[in-house]
């Protein structure tokens, strides 16, 4: 399950991650999204907070993932990783270099961190030409 938190703003999308992300969760709630902050923004910002009770990815969600991050990767001014198992920093580490946008991990009890330095990125409105 994905949810929205509450710190989330015009710039800055902080989602939070409990249980095992399915193929729906991200179709239903976080794709459509970034896609609805993306129509004003050329960039935003985001923290994905993998909480305590995060377990993963099913199959179809992993697949989901790796679209939405080479569709996404000019998008991010800034994103974070809180909580987050070594193996799965590393990955995204590795991830991130496809990115143009700055990334960074943060423990799990880091969150007010990594959301101060992602709301500290600039982003650009969109210009209606």
């Amino acid at each position: 399950m994905i949810e929205t938190r509450p710190e989330t703003d015009s710039d800055t999308l902080v989602v939070q991650a409990t249980a095992i992300l399915s193929a729906a969760d991200y179709e239903r709630d976080f794709m459509p999204l970034v896609d609805r902050m993306l129509e004003s923004r050329e960039k935003i910002n985001l923290v994905l907070y993998l909480d305590d009770l995060f377990e993963g990815w099913d199959l179809e969600a992993m697949w989901d993932e790796a679209r939405f991050g080479m569709k996404h990767r000019h998008h991010f001014e800034r994103a974070a990783v809180v909580g987050a198992q070594a193996w799965f920093k590393w990955a995204m580490q590795l991830g991130s270099k496809l990115m143009d946008g700055e990334f960074k991990t943060f423990e799990g009890d880091q969150l007010e961190a990594a959301i101060t330095w992602a709301k500290e990125g600039q982003v650009s409105a969109r210009t209606n030409e």
